[in-house]
């Protein structure tokens, strides 16, 4: 399973998004079951694709995240690209939606 980065300020999300070209950022609240049961899938799936670098964000400790990202809601994925957001999806995600979205933009990143 993809290595996770436990990013536990946002200087280290900031730094985080610098250090790797190819992000997904997962955050979530610990409270929130949807998260848990949502993670290991994520980490599953992002084995496929090797740059791409995975941080998670307990959105609870970090109350400038929701500014910074817009989050409204948890589990909330972002996939950033030179610290820009690509892609997003949220607690009703589709896998195989997602996965064809990351492929996309993957492929055409790789190339």
């Amino acid at each position: 399973m993809k290595k996770i980065n436990e990013l536990t300020t946002l200087e280290r999300v900031e730094e985080f998004l610098v250090n790797h070209e190819l992000s997904f950022l997962y955050f979530s609240t610990p409270e929130c079951s949807t998260c848990h049961a949502i993670l290991p899938k994520v980490r599953e799936l992002l084995d496929e694709y090797p740059l791409i670098h995975l941080g998670h964000i307990d959105a609870s400790k970090i109350k400038e995240i929701a500014e910074r990202f817009l989050i409204l809601s948890a589990p909330i994925m972002i996939l950033m690209i030179d610290r820009k957001e690509y892609l997003r999806a949220d607690r009703f995600v589709r896998f195989e939606l997602l996965k064809d979205k990351l492929d996309q933009i993957y492929k055409m990143y790789t190339l």
